[in-house]
């Protein structure tokens, strides 16, 4: 029990050291994220649709 009562000191002590973002930094890295992922998944699709009619056309 002391052990888990020692690791939880630890966990919070090394929280109050931790550096966290501004509240304009976090929604600026929200959104690059988010339009990240959505470029790279329209990306992909435009390119998995490319390729599925590609071999469409050599199949046919």
């Amino acid at each position: 029990m002391k052990r888990i009562t020692k690791f939880f000191r630890e966990v919070v002590r090394e929280m109050k050291k931790t550096s966290w973002p501004k509240r304009k930094e976090l929604t600026r890295y929200t959104i690059v994220t988010l339009t990240t992922v959505i470029f790279v998944s329209v990306f992909f699709a435009v390119i998995d649709l490319g390729i599925s009619e590609l071999i469409r056309l050599v199949l046919e």
